[in-house]
């Protein structure tokens, strides 16, 4: 049997309950377009999507959209010429993208959460998972520098951001990923949760850092590290891409990642 897109879309959703505003949709391709290969990615980069076409893959399952919009709006892109090169790679390829964001976020538990939580080795330290993010209980000893330096050896990526001090000794960490570091999400946890330390992929700068500022300027221990918002998903995204490849064995399905967007001057 063909296996098609509509396939793959229903494997992704079947034990999940989309809400009515959903992000994930088929952006471009057809349902019933038979499936290829799979490439699975965080972001749909003009070079992923060069990639999947030189690999002969037609289906590149993403997190985020390829048109710079939560709601992939393209209207307001119209003669764009970055839009237009893109849109016509897409279209002469063959490409069929659907994007996996509301998704994998309900999977139980979370799939990106779990999949930062692997790939950073820290499974045993999970003491409560919660809808935006999982609560650590770390060993005696541990630093927010230690921590820091583990990050940044386990995904492969050469900075943090930090609020606060680096020689805190850290107890009890919440990692939220993807853009959930806003102050309403972490300021309520450090608090009800009694944490020493915010692990996030990105928020508003003047929300949480610089509550964490106030908090160390009234000398209380409290600390914020930053690893960037791909930094934070793209390995649940990968985790998702093994997943697919069990579940669907007779199509070859690829996990491609991207250097990260910024270098730091």
């Amino acid at each position: 049997m063909n296996i098609t897109i509509q396939h793959i879309m229903d494997h992704l959703t079947a034990e999940v309950e989309l809400p009515e505003t959903t992000v994930d949709q088929l952006i471009t391709g057809s349902p019933n377009q038979t499936v290829t290969g799979i490439f699975v990615t965080f972001m749909p980069t003009q070079h992923v999507i060069e990639h999947a076409i030189q690999r002969g893959a037609n289906l590149i399952i993403a997190h985020e959209p390829p048109f710079y919009n939560h709601h992939s709006h393209t209207e307001w892109l119209a003669d764009d010429p970055v839009y237009e090169t893109k849109r016509t790679l897409i279209e002469n390829g063959g490409i069929a993208i659907y994007r996996c964001h509301d998704a994998i976020h309900r999977f139980q538990p979370d799939g990106i959460t779990e999949g930062l939580i692997q790939a950073l080795g820290w499974s045993s330290y999970v003491v409560q998972r919660k809808t935006e993010a999982d609560i650590l209980s770390f060993p005696e000893g541990m630093t927010v520098q230690l921590i820091a330096e583990h990050i940044k050896r386990s995904l492969g990526i050469e900075y943090v951001r930090l609020a606060g001090d680096s020689k805190m000794i850290c107890r009890r960490a919440a990692v939220l990923v993807g853009f959930r570091g806003n102050g309403n999400l972490t300021i309520p946890l450090l608090q009800q949760e009694g944490l020493d330390l915010i692990i996030a992929g990105e928020g508003f700068e003047w929300e949480t850092p610089e509550y964490i500022r106030d908090a160390v300027q009234q000398g209380k221990q409290k600390a914020l590290l930053m690893i960037g918002h791909a930094e934070s998903e793209a390995v649940g995204m990968k985790l998702l891409s093994e997943r697919l490849a069990t579940a669907f064995p007779e199509l070859p399905v690829h996990f491609i990642g991207e250097q990260p967007v910024f270098q730091v001057l």
